[in-house]
Order: C-alpha cells, then sequence, then structure tokens
C-alpha cells in the first residue's frame, strides 16, 4: 500500500497509522528493513523529526526494532506479538505451550463450524506447506544444507497453514491472538526444520485436516495436541536465572 501524504494535525498519529498500516498489510514483512528516514519525511511530506517520533513510538509498541548504523527493521506486525517476543524472549516452550492451547480450541471449534470454503481454503493450505516442506527435506536426502530461502517458505507455508485451521474456527479475536504467538515461534520454525524435514521427527498435518473434515472435534483437538506435545516435550523447562533470566532452548525437536 502506497504511502500518501499526511494532512495537517495531528501528524505523528497519522504518520504512526501509515507505517503500521504498511507493516500490519504486508508491503514490509517481519525482518525487513523499511525506507530510511529521509525517504520517509519526502514521502509523507512531513518534517523528519515527525516521521522519527513515529518510528520511536512503533519501535516502544515493538513492531520495529531500530538498528543504530543500520537501519530500522520490522520485528513483528501487530503490538501483541511485539510484547510477546519481548516477554517470552528465548524460552520458547513458554510460547508453545500457550500455542496449544490456542490450537487446541481452535481446532474444536473448527470442527464445528468450518464450511465447505473454509475446507478448500485449508486443504489448498496444507498442499503447499506439505510441498515446501518437502522441497526442504529432498536437501536433506542429497546429504546437501538447505537453500535459505526454501527453509524460509517451508517455514512461511507451515504458519499459513496453522492460521488457516484458526481460521476456520470463526473467531476473530482468536486469530489475533493465534497470529501473536506464531510470530514469537516463527524464527524456531527456520532454525528446527532443516534438521527434521523428512525424517522420523518430521510431522504430517493430514490428520488435522481429516479431522476438521469429518467434523470430529475430538479427533481434531487430539490431532492438533500431539504435535505440540511433542514439540513442548522437545524442549525441557529452563532454570531461571537470579534475575527471573531463563537460558535459551536446547534441542531442534520436531517440525511445527
Amino acid at each position: 500500500m502506497p504511502l500518501v501524504t499526511a494532512r495537517r494535525g495531528g501528524l505523528v498519529d497519522q504518520v504512526i497509522d501509515q507505517l503500521r498500516s504498511a507493516i500490519t498489510g504486508g508491503e514490509w514483512p517481519v525482518g525487513a528493513r523499511i525506507p530510511p528516514e529521509s525517504e520517509l519525511a519526502s514521502s509523507l511530506e512531513v518534517g523528519r523529526n515527525t516521521v522519527r517520533e513515529a518510528v520511536r513510538a512503533l519501535a516502544h509498541g515493538g513492531l520495529l526494532e531500530v538498528r543504530q548504523g543500520d537501519g530500522t527493521y520490522v520485528r513483528a506486525t501487530t503490538e501483541l506479538s511485539g510484547a510477546l517476543r519481548t516477554l517470552c524472549g528465548p524460552e520458547l516452550r513458554e510460547v508453545l505451550e500457550v500455542r496449544r492451547t490456542l490450537e487446541v480450541e481452535a481446532a474444536r471449534m473448527a470442527a464445528a463450524r468450518r464450511t465447505d470454503a473454509d475446507l478448500t481454503v485449508l486443504r489448498a493450505a496444507l498442499a503447499g506447506r506439505d510441498r515446501a516442506v518437502a522441497a526442504v527435506a529432498a536437501y536433506g536426502r542429497r546429504g546437501e544444507e538447505p537453500d535459505a530461502a526454501d527453509v524460509e517458505r517451508a517455514a512461511r507455508a507451515d504458519t499459513d497453514f496453522h492460521v488457516a485451521v484458526v481460521r476456520c474456527a470463526g473467531n476473530g479475536l482468536l486469530v489475533e491472538l493465534y497470529r501473536g504467538v506464531v510470530e514469537a515461534v516463527a524464527d524456531s520454525v527456520k532454525t528446527t526444520m532443516p534438521g527434521t524435514a523428512g525424517t522420523e521427527d518430521d510431522i504430517s498435518h493430514t490428520g488435522i485436516v481429516e479431522a476438521i473434515a469429518d467434523g470430529d472435534v475430538d479427533r481434531a483437538a487430539r490431532e492438533a495436541g500431539d504435535f505440540l506435545d511433542r514439540l513442548i516435550a522437545a524442549r525441557p523447562v529452563t532454570p531461571q536465572g537470579p534475575a527471573g533470566e531463563r537460558g535459551p532452548d536446547a534441542g531442534a525437536g520436531p517440525t511445527a
């Protein structure tokens, strides 16, 4: 979505809204560097101080990260996701436990509420996810390190599948909560997938789709919970330090 000239009055708030829209709309994806301050000021026809204040506000909200001497990068697409990343830090296990809580109930609701249109989207998401993961697995069979771009695509396709399941639940608030959790674990998927894709630790999500299609709420919840239990079990609880800090999780574990 192109930036437009800010109107007079409440300039900072207007710039914040436009920058946020560029982030949430996908124009600037997570990990991308946003245009420099001078370019934004020119595009919006505002002063650089206004842009700087807007960027500072979004950085405080967790959406942006300012790296001195390097630029400003997108850290999260929502304030909720940014807060989760800040709160959870390296403790992936806690995020996975929250994710399990959301996904199990979402799968249960999806089995009860899904429409035929939902199911079409869900099956397409599963097919895309499986193709992308298979591409990563092919590197392992050849004894090669997977291409970073293929890993990125597979991780995104995996995430998109889980979001599609949650959307089938028909609850907009649940979708927003889940999006926040997913972004907090997205980097871990990219880390674990190369070593597990195509191995016995890899996970098929076909069972979740079949249970949702059959309207079997209990089986859908079980399918959603079982693979997350495996992910959680692969990451033992890490001890807290004297200031409440936690160490990074050990082990790759299965692919999400």
